[in-house]
């Protein structure tokens, strides 16, 4: 029987003591600040250097040009990111070769496309400079979508091992073929080309992306993968720590990073961070070996995520309501939260010194920077993340720090119609607050 007292309710909060009431029920603790000024607290390591706490994670926009460069709404979407006042702009995932990407509108850098990315980062910072003073730090996820492939619009799934819980959702049946140890071997020279390009184009830093089920992230939990790249610990791991070591050693100015999953939330053989006997406890020690690894070899800041947009995406994502075929979770958003606020909190104080970016708190509306300062405060995490509040609210860290508070009518309503678009194949932003520019309606209800 369903615990009436945790599952699924849409946001009715409007006070700190509706959250405390809250709090109580679900029997969860959430930090909270009233001052909200460790938002506004500079950051400084080796790498880079903050003005504030605020980093706006990556969002697809699906709106490049054919050949992968950023599009009229691409420019668009960065230079309002960086007039908001985001110290930290991790620009959206990127494809590293043609067949990397989730759709002809995702971004692909090559030789032809840099000149154009070139042209982004220039504008992207000198509209920040403009507006508040300073330039943003500008990060590039590159990436290849594995399973989630869609180079010319319908699926051409590139897999690194089957699973039984995944390749029913890509419609792929048992015959169908894992990726080579030699394709990925070539990869990863994809991936240091691309980082190259991206250093050229002037972005700060690279990120070598591990999350989400994209390739090598499904690597990390190849568990029946046979081969150089799959089974034990050392294998599974391999593609992630042989690529980010090239990426580094191949750039000279830029920092290199990562956007890792740490807890993946379906069983194993399968999965990573998953406790084996029950796969809805996180077992973060292989998560932690790996991050031990990548800080030895230079990293000097993580992004982490949870889950499978594809999948669970209730797991990084808490919403109100869910995209097309999915139904309400059966945890209430604010369970969803807590537990990634906890998770984030054993990362960073595992790696105290190594900045982490906190993600997830969209569902809490006007309130969230109240819990992000108070995990800041306390050591849970060194910043803020917004993903899809960026895409509402890009101005958000601007009025946070001039006014102390967020205005509720510009906040993330947490619909999911900014993912609903970019599952459409369309352009991809805030249906809901940029109304003007990103369209309600979806194909089925469209006149």
């Amino acid at each position: 029987m369903k615990n009436i007292s945790t599952q699924h309710e849409r946001f009715n909060l409007k006070s700190k003591a509706d959250l405390d009431t809250l709090s109580a029920r679900l029997g969860i603790t959430l930090p909270w600040s009233d001052d909200l000024s460790p938002l506004s607290r500079p950051l400084a390591t080796k790498a880079f250097s903050l003005d504030n706490r605020f980093a706006v994670l990556p969002m697809e926009g699906h709106d490049s040009l054919p050949d992968g460069a950023p599009g009229e709404l691409s420019f668009r979407r960065y230079r309002r990111f960086a007039e908001g006042g985001s110290a930290l702009i991790w620009a959206e995932a990127c494809a590293v070769t043609p067949e990397a990407r989730t759709s002809p509108e995702q971004f692909w850098l090559h030789d032809g496309s840099a000149d154009a990315f070139a042209r982004m980062v220039e504008e992207t910072k000198r509209a920040g400079m403009k507006a508040t003073g300073r330039e943003p730090v500008m990060i590039l996820q590159l990436t290849h979508s594995g399973r989630n492939s869609k180079p010319r619009g319908k699926p051409e799934p590139l897999i690194a091992v089957r699973n039984p819980i995944l390749d029913p959702i890509h419609q792929l049946g048992p015959e169908y073929p894992i990726v080579t140890d030699e394709r990925l071997d070539r990869l990863q020279d994809e991936f240091t080309a691309a980082a190259r390009l991206a250093e050229r184009a002037g972005f700060d830093g690279v990120d070598v992306k591990c999350c989400h089920r994209y390739l090598l992230s499904e690597l990390l939990g190849a568990v029946t993968r046979p081969g150089r790249y799959g089974g034990s610990y050392e294998n599974r791991t391999r593609m992630v720590r042989e690529t980010f070591g090239k990426v580094r050693s191949a750039v000279s100015r830029a920092f290199v990073t990562t956007r890792m999953n740490v807890y993946d939330a379906f069983p194993h053989p399968q999965a990573w961070g998953v406790a084996r006997e029950e796969w809805r406890i996180p077992d973060l020690t292989e998560p932690l070996m790996l991050i031990s690894q990548l800080r030895d070899m230079g990293l000097s800041l993580l992004s982490i995520s949870i889950g499978n947009p594809y999948f669970n995406p209730q797991f990084n994502r808490p919403y109100d309501n869910p995209i097309r075929g999915f139904n309400p979770p059966d945890e209430h958003p604010a369970v969803g939260m807590a537990r990634i606020l906890h998770i984030t909190r054993r990362i960073q104080e595992a790696n105290a010194d190594l900045p982490v970016i906190g993600f997830g708190l969209s569902w809490l509306r006007q309130f969230f920077p109240n819990v992000a300062a108070g995990a800041v405060r306390d050591g849970g995490m060194a910043l803020c993340g917004q993903g899809r509040s960026a895409f509402a609210y890009p101005d958000a860290p601007l009025d946070i720090a001039r006014a102390g508070a967020l205005d509720p009518k510009k906040t993330c309503i947490t619909c999911s119609l900014c993912t609903q678009l970019m599952r459409d194949a369309r352009n991809a932003g805030c249906a809901i607050r940029d109304r003007e520019t990103y369209s309600l309606k979806t194909p089925e209800t469209s006149s």
